[in-house]
């Protein structure tokens, strides 16, 4: 079956295991989900992820993005320390915001993913550059 929105799936995928506080979570690979993991590791809203190839598992016929989630806390106090995640743009409703249009996630505490012309980054170093494109997602 064909999957419609990849990006929204894997938000999903992050906020049902956060909510389950797994350590792990595993999805289908694409170059746009690993460029959103490495700005997601490079904020520091998770540990890190890595790309399995095709057929390291009998189920595995294509490559698995796996991503290690980011809690704080001890064993009974233990928090995401992603708050929440909600996807903006979609395949039925792009987003596009100019460079001065790009809009701040809880005052500065949040970061907003965006596609430019030169890849996926952040709303900040968007800024920095002076780009503008299509708002991804939001993360706090």
């Amino acid at each position: 079956m064909s999957m419609t929105d990849p990006i929204a799936d894997m938000l999903t995928r992050m906020r049902n295991a956060l909510d389950r506080q797994q350590p792990t979570v595993a999805m289908p690979h694409s170059k746009m989900k690993v460029a959103i993991a490495d700005v997601l590791k490079n904020e520091g809203y998770i540990e890190s992820y890595e790309v399995l190839p095709a057929n390291t598992t009998p189920q595995a016929k294509f490559p698995t993005l796996i991503i290690r989630l980011r809690y704080v806390g001890g064993r009974r106090e233990r928090r995401s320390v992603i708050n929440g995640l909600q996807r903006v743009s979609s395949p039925g409703r792009r987003i596009y915001v100019g460079k001065r249009e790009i809009p701040w996630v809880l005052s500065g505490m949040g970061v907003s993913i965006l596609t430019t012309s030169r890849g996926v980054m952040t709303d900040q170093k968007a800024r920095q550059l002076g780009l503008g494109g299509e708002l991804l997602c939001k993360v706090w």
